[in-house]
């Protein structure tokens, strides 16, 4: 595990669109797993910018989102589908079918995820972004995940409602879904590499067990210590609790 700590967000931003872009121009036709919230808004800002200015082409690209909420509509503006293109896809020259998103039916939801896993058995990752919860999850893949699941449906932990919540009009945690469609954790771990990123002290005791606290499901992010090729880049709030030099 690689540790990079930044000096602040847009640090942090920047780090981990160095190491993407790279990514793309290595190789085009590159699959990349992505990843919601706001940590990573900077970061896909960084990648636009760097598009518009002719250093980027993503017409080959492929990319695996995550998770998605249930109950929430590709146009509704907390969906992860509608984040991602307001985000990223609407700024580039992205093929829309090389976009795939976990599509949340609400009435079959084991159909959605079968589907969505068929899809991700038949390709790649070649790198998967990822942020990680206070409580440790990464995904969705709330604490006590089994570290050999599969794209799965969650109920929502309250820690992450509330977490989430700030994101919604008023941070009504009423209006937040409580389940949710997430690539699981074998999903993840059989990416060919990985980054995470964190900022903030809200993520200090989760970044503080992945890295050094023991391999547990009930901080699913510590299972990273096993992934042969994983790149965590935090900034100094995030990192306020690492007792080792990195």
């Amino acid at each position: 595990m690689k540790i990079y700590k930044a000096k602040d967000y847009a640090d942090m931003s920047r780090k981990a669109a160095n190491i993407i872009s790279a990514q793309i121009i290595m190789k085009p036709e590159c699959v990349l797993g992505l990843a919601t919230g706001s940590t990573p808004v900077g970061l896909y800002k960084q990648l636009v910018e760097w598009y518009k200015k002719g250093d980027l082409d993503f017409s080959a690209v492929k990319t695996i989102n995550l998770d998605e909420y249930k109950g929430l509509s590709q146009d509704n503006d907390q969906s992860y589908y509608y984040f991602m293109h307001d985000n990223l896809f609407n700024h580039v020259d992205i093929n829309e079918e090389n976009v795939h998103i976990p599509t949340v039916s609400n009435d079959h939801l084991e159909d959605d995820c079968k589907t969505y896993n068929d899809m991700l058995n038949k390709v790649t990752i070649d790198l998967q972004l990822l942020g990680i919860g206070g409580n440790g999850h990464i995904g969705f893949n709330e604490p006590g995940t089994d570290f050999n699941s599969k794209t799965h449906y969650v109920d929502l932990k309250e820690s992450t409602i509330k977490d989430n919540a700030r994101l919604f009009f008023n941070g009504d945690e009423d209006a937040v879904p409580k389940q949710a469609i997430s690539m699981g954790i074998q999903n993840i771990m059989d990416a060919k590499s990985v980054v995470l990123i964190a900022c903030g002290k809200n993520k200090e005791d989760a970044v503080k067990g992945m890295i050094e606290g023991p391999v547990t499901p009930e901080l699913p992010a510590s299972v990273l210590q096993n992934h042969k090729d994983v790149t965590v880049i935090i900034d100094k709030a995030a990192a306020a609790l690492l007792e080792k030099e990195y």
